[in-house]
């Protein structure tokens, strides 16, 4: 009796059709309640045998499940089942992730190593004029004026004067002006920008507004590629951001001026987030479950990698320009990326393109070695009118999206402000460059793949509360704890790191699977831009030394974001949304039943354990073999045999 109660419930699902109005889809709801009601509740089956039932399977559970299968994408759901979930094709897709994670790293934090701070002195070489015999030391010592404690000045020097060697021994030189050729560093172990570029005396970088333009570029990025994305499709704009990636990352080592620098690197700040928008939005879409977030962990685990590569390149590099080149160089294999990346048949058929869709879709079996029934590529179908008219200014007229974006927001807010408060606070600190730069890199791959074992326990909004948790609190303790307790708070800042690098991980894969289709790219940038914003903030307080609202800042931040993600729905095992009419948790219809359910004492009551095992098997078999069986032979077939039958 239970299994049937149970097959009842799944039919009369199964009968709403994804393009019912509203009024018969409430009405097929309301019928769906009153078939569920009429048969004997499990609860008297076992009062009669004498037995309690398992505690296992509740029913919201498996409604919940029911309402997963029943989905609005089930052709293309049962599709890229038999294409597979993550067969050849699948694989080869997320290792072409790797590599351009693993250059972005690299490019994104290479400012660090080349601001090394240098000594430099005037360059008063006028004087091998008239004695070309002189060692550095002489030199120095007759056209350098020297402070009060002995040491060479190292932004004056002795005004030229048009005597002989001897008269400048005898008399000394006494009129001072600042340097008028330039500088020189005799401790120079590397070169750097700031010898470079004579960054000294007065022309030092501001690294604040070096980090700001970088963070203005993420900025602009994340709004335009995340907009073009959509409109242009995952593909090209990949190509787009790795073409920039290309020219003005690997082009760093040619350029004239530090203007030019900050251009550049300006660039590059667009070419990282764009990738990393695109990128994400396209692995949402090819990888199905589990295997979706498998493949971002282990994207971000090589952008970790990238920045201990880094540091090592770094340190063993003499100079910077040397950097560029070498580590730059593996992006130009990425140019085969124009003949194996593949299109997103989720946003093909999104806008319209079906032909294209189900070629891709085809070329992904072939890949694999399967074979897409015929009957099953024609059962797909093209888009609304609405699909097609979603544009950006959904985010501010659609209730549920903006609801959406605005929680979305205040998270990534919450995770960029308190890691950047962090990686500033360790550099205060006065620890060696290099080592807060491999130790945190190190250290986040663990943080990242601890994320698989979170995941499968406590799923997507549950383990993102938990990290993000954990580096709020790590974070307020790192900036209340005082700076005598030296090494107990590097130990804080970088447990701090370890979790919010987790959170980063999983925030990238609950809002890619939150925003639907046609706006998902353009979502990510939008939060994007709000992580560029909690950056900015935090070097904007950290520059005015005011503790008080650094703390303030992070701690209500975190608390905010943690109070609008405990409302969020979760993602795991549920249908990718692909339009705005998908976005609304799709919780309603078994909220309802359960609802009034619980009014007559049904709620409390569990579905075994077995039973729903099977209710949930029938019913995905059924969802797959429908579209199989829907073809005339097999009608026919089954119209013989039912008359045979009768």
């Amino acid at each position: 009796m239970l299994t049937g109660a149970c097959q009842t419930l799944f039919n009369c699902g199964k009968s709403m059709e994804e393009d019912c109005p509203p009024k018969k889809q409430m009405a097929k709801e309301n019928s769906l309640k009153i078939e569920f009601k009429s048969h004997p509740h499990p609860r008297n089956l076992h009062q009669h045998d004498g037995a309690e039932s398992p505690r296992s399977c509740s029913l919201d559970m498996l409604l919940q499940r029911l309402r997963a299968i029943d989905a609005q994408d089930d052709k293309l759901t049962n599709i890229m089942d038999v294409v597979g979930e993550f067969g050849t094709f699948q694989r080869r897709l997320v290792a072409l992730n790797f590599i351009p994670n693993f250059l972005a790293s690299f490019f994104m934090f290479a400012d660090i190593f080349l601001f090394t701070p240098q000594k430099p002195y005037c360059n008063t070489s006028w004087i091998l004029a008239v004695d070309s015999n002189l060692t550095e030391a002489e030199q120095m010592n007759l056209t350098l004026p020297r402070a009060p404690n002995g040491s060479f000045l190292t932004c004056l020097m002795y005004v030229p004067v048009e005597w002989d060697l001897h008269s400048i021994i005898q008399f000394g030189l006494n009129h001072t002006d600042s340097c008028q050729n330039g500088w020189i560093y005799p401790e120079m172990k590397r070169r750097s920008l700031i010898n470079e570029f004579d960054l000294v005396c007065g022309g030092e970088p501001n690294k604040e507004i070096v980090h700001t333009m970088f963070l203005a570029g993420l900025l602009t990025g994340a709004f335009f590629f995340g907009f073009i994305t959509d409109k242009l499709g995952r593909y090209p704009t990949i190509l787009l951001s790795l073409l920039e990636l290309m020219i003005f990352g690997f082009g760093t080592a040619f350029v004239s001026s530090f203007n030019q620098y900050i251009f550049f690197r300006f660039c590059v700040s667009q070419a990282v987030v764009g990738y990393a928008i695109s990128s994400s939005a396209l692995l949402t879409e090819w990888l199905m479950g589990m295997y979706r977030a498998y493949a971002f962990i282990l994207g971000h685990c090589f952008f970790a990698m990238g920045v201990v590569f880094l540091t090592g390149l770094s340190y063993s590099l003499p100079h910077w320009r040397l950097l560029f080149l070498l580590g730059g160089t593996p992006i130009f294999p990425l140019i085969c990326y124009i003949w194996i990346l593949p299109e997103s048949p989720r946003w093909l058929i999104m806008k319209g393109k079906l032909e294209e869709a189900k070629q891709v879709l085809c070329y992904a079996a072939g890949v694999n070695k399967k074979t897409i029934p015929l009957s099953l590529l024609d059962k797909l179908q093209l888009p609304g009118k609405k699909v097609a008219s979603a544009s950006i200014l959904d985010f501010y007229s659609n209730k549920d999206l903006r609801k959406l974006t605005l929680v979305m927001c205040s998270i990534w807010f919450a995770v960029g402000c308190n890691y950047y408060m962090l990686g500033l606070k360790i550099k205060e600190l006065g620890v060696d460059i290099y080592l807060t730069q491999v130790i945190p890199g190190m250290m986040e791959v663990p943080a990242r793949l601890c994320c698989i074992f979170l995941i499968e326990q406590l799923k997507r909004r549950r383990t993102l509360i938990v990290t993000l948790f954990q580096g709020a609190i790590m974070c307020f303790l790192s900036l209340t704890l005082p700076s005598e307790l030296k090494s107990l708070v590097v130990l804080i800042t970088l447990l701090g790191e370890f979790n919010l690098a987790a959170s980063i991980t999983m925030f990238y894969i609950y809002t890619s699977e939150l925003f639907p289709t046609v706006l998902r790219a353009t979502g990510l940038g939008l939060v994007s831009l709000v992580w560029a914003a909690g950056g900015i903030s935090s070097l904007t307080l950290v520059s005015q030394n005011i503790a008080i609202l650094a703390i303030i800042l992070c701690c209500l931040s975190a608390l905010v974001a943690l109070f609008y993600c405990s409302s969020m729905p979760e993602t795991q095992d549920q249908p990718l949304p692909d339009t705005l009419e998908h976005i609304a948790p799709h919780t309603s219809f078994s909220r309802s039943i359960s609802e009034e359910l619980s009014n007559e004492d049904m709620l409390s009551d569990d579905v075994t354990e077995e039973a729903a095992k099977n209710t949930i098997l029938n019913a995905r078999l059924t969802s797959i073999d429908h579209d199989g069986l829907s073809s005339p032979s097999l009608q026919s077939k089954e119209e013989t045999v039912d008359k045979e039958e009768d």
